[in-house]
């Protein structure tokens, strides 16, 4: 186990930053931390709670009452603990993604989120993916990665995924929702996607899961000798 590392991953919707950082983090035997996970187990409870989605006060007081952990699974899949509740499956539902960018934007919900994000990696080492991490989250990070693709790349691999779990869905949906995701996370005022101006970037365009992880691992084991 490589202890105490940090590894920042970054990068738009389909890059596969969430695919590669597990790989990763299995490889280095750190932890996996998705931060995208929390903002949306956030997301699920103020939806729950039928909180306004539009009242940062509410929802920043929400974060600060809510427990929100990660947890490896046996079957190597991530666990999504909300307050003790496992809701991996129910975070991934095309509602909650179409609200987590009103709960990302609010500066008092990511400063909380942060704090847990810190808290899960700080003093264990771990592999964190998310848009914010090398810049925000962790940007003393020992190496920060960000991942990229064309757009038409981006709206393939996204359509693959979503279409098992909505088979009504088309691709021109899919690339307009991208679009959509890009703008608002490159446009958020609080902890905007962007690349850090040390992180290294690299077009997953025409590679595949395993040679996208083992550059990155080969980069790790360089600055590592």
């Amino acid at each position: 186990m490589e202890s105490k590392l940090i590894v920042a991953i970054d990068g738009p919707a389909g890059s596969g930053k969430s695919t590669v950082s597990k790989e990763v983090a299995k490889k280095l035997g750190l932890i996996y931390v998705d931060t995208g996970a929390m903002y949306r187990a956030l997301t699920l409870k103020a939806v729950r709670n039928k909180i306004d989605l539009n009242d940062p006060k509410a929802l920043i007081d929400l974060a600060k009452k809510t427990d929100i952990r990660l947890v490896a699974g046996g079957d190597s899949r991530l666990c999504v603990k909300l307050d003790g509740e496992d809701v991996s499956g129910e975070i991934r539902t095309p509602f909650v993604t179409n609200n987590v960018k009103y709960i990302a934007g609010i500066k008092g919900v990511r400063e909380e989120m942060v704090n847990l994000q810190r808290k899960a990696a700080m003093g264990k080492g771990a592999v964190l993916e998310g848009r914010d991490i090398g810049t925000i989250v962790f940007p003393d990070a020992d190496i920060k990665i960000y991942l990229d693709a064309s757009i038409d790349e981006r709206v393939k691999r996204r359509y693959k995924e979503l279409i098992a779990k909505d088979p009504g869905i088309t691709i021109a949906e899919v690339k307009q929702d991208v679009a959509a995701r890009d703008k608002s996370d490159e446009n958020r005022s609080v902890g905007p996607l962007k690349k850090a101006d040390d992180a290294i970037l690299i077009d997953t365009t025409k590679m595949t899961i395993e040679e996208v992880a083992e550059s990155i691992l080969q980069r790790i084991r360089a600055i590592k000798r």
